[in-house]
């Protein structure tokens, strides 16, 4: 099958979504999320991003649903993402926001593992710091 591609809902609006692992970031359309909370990215941060050199400089915190079960998620925002197999993408869902709801991918079949955003809870690591 090779790339997963779904329709998912950023910010209450439908969006054709990459599920990329080999993103580390969250990309997102900026007319998707006008509203959405930013944050200066200081210092700014160079990434090639479909052949193109990109300049991030803020992130946004975006609430979406994929399958109807929501995550939040920071994301940069980008007037344009590009097209993948024939689609204009809305989102390329990296890495992080993967790993942080647990989504796995099977590129076999198409398939979105979800059970992390099913489950709704995870287990975080605290050092002990002697407090």
């Amino acid at each position: 099958m090779g790339r997963i591609i779904k329709t998912i809902e950023i910010e209450d609006q439908p969006a054709v979504a990459l599920f990329d692992t080999g993103a580390i970031y969250t990309y997102v359309r900026s007319l998707l999320v006008r509203e959405s909370p930013r944050r200066a990215m200081i210092p700014s941060v160079h990434i090639a991003l479909g052949g193109r050199d990109i300049e991030i400089r803020e992130l946004c915190f975006v609430q979406g649903k994929i399958e109807g079960l929501y995550f939040i998620s920071e994301a940069v925002p980008l007037d344009e993402i590009g097209r993948a197999d024939g689609h204009e993408l809305d989102v390329l869902i990296g890495a992080r926001t993967m790993e942080q709801w647990e989504i796995r991918l099977d590129p076999r079949t198409g398939a979105l593992d979800l059970e992390g955003l099913r489950r709704r809870e995870f287990t975080e690591f605290w050092p002990d710091i002697g407090i």
